[in-house]
């Protein structure tokens, strides 16, 4: 159906009948034809790449899960003080110990960090609205610049490289690991920081993910930094930054945030 035939049809149609006509206009297979080409001959956000299996993670019994007794704690459910945005007071809404995005803007810790082990759990909204990258969308992002996707991928069509914990525009999941909105969710990730000396970089970041315990990235080395429609590239920056989550425009729900500083070796370029 063409969006106009959509258009008109939705117009004709009252009360109930109006989202069922939307639904069967929404593309059963999003995403791009006409994006850059990545290295491994997709295009970025390509609408023909495979999308992920779905596999089921189990219920989620062991959440919150408690932090090491090594662990920085960024969000225990009773305060922002760990956030600023735009170097302001942190305004999402505190809700039920979780705290939730309201379109006030990203939050961003006021401590930095450069390789570290990062635990984070977050709830898509329930009832679902929106489809695609409309529905529960929102990320996490190492040194304010590279995404691990947060997305509500249950029975929700999308690009393969924009899926919950996609790394976004460069890598799908694995799997689909994702439990049904209203439910909690974790991501336990590894991130290590790229490295640069003389202004050039040396080795890129690098990405483990385990999403509701199961493994979605495996050491994957990113392009460079994350973008929508086109390819990220490295500039070089300092060796700590602060963890970003994005505001989107979903009331996307986080809570039990902590992260493990480390100091990974990484291989020096030949």
């Amino acid at each position: 159906m063409s969006p106009l035939a959509c258009t008109l049809a939705a117009l004709a149609l009252l009360g109930a009948a109006i989202p069922a006509t939307l639904a069967a206009c929404q593309d059963p297979q999003p995403g791009y034809t006409d994006t850059p080409l990545l290295p491994d001959g997709w295009r970025v956000h390509d609408k023909n790449r495979p999308r992920p299996a779905a596999v089921d993670p189990g219920p989620a019994t062991t959440l919150p899960t408690p932090a090491p007794s090594d662990a920085i704690v960024l969000f225990d459910g009773s305060s922002l003080d760990a956030f600023h945005s735009g170097g302001g007071p942190a305004k999402w809404n505190l809700v039920d110990g979780a705290m939730e995005g309201n379109r006030s803007g990203d939050l961003f810790t006021k401590a930095e960090f450069g390789d570290c082990q990062l635990h984070i759990e977050w709830r898509a909204p329930s009832p679902v609205k929106g489809d695609s990258q409309g529905r529960g969308n929102s990320g996490v992002f190492f040194f304010g610049r590279y995404e691990v996707q947060v997305l509500d991928s249950y029975q929700n069509p999308t690009y393969a490289d924009g899926q919950a914990s996609a790394l976004y525009g460069q890598l799908p999941p694995l799997v689909n690991a994702c439990r049904p909105p209203g439910q909690w969710q974790a991501y336990d990730i590894v991130f290590v920081a790229p490295r640069f000396a003389d202004g050039k970089l040396v080795s890129p970041a690098r990405v483990t993910v385990f999403h509701n315990g199961v493994l979605t990235q495996h050491d994957e080395a990113l392009l460079g930094t994350t973008e929508h429609r086109a390819l990220g590239s490295y500039e070089p920056h300092g060796e700590r930054g602060p963890i970003k989550l994005q505001d989107h425009g979903d009331p996307v729900r986080f809570r039990n945030l902590w992260v493990r500083p480390l100091q990974l070796q990484r291989p020096a370029a030949k």
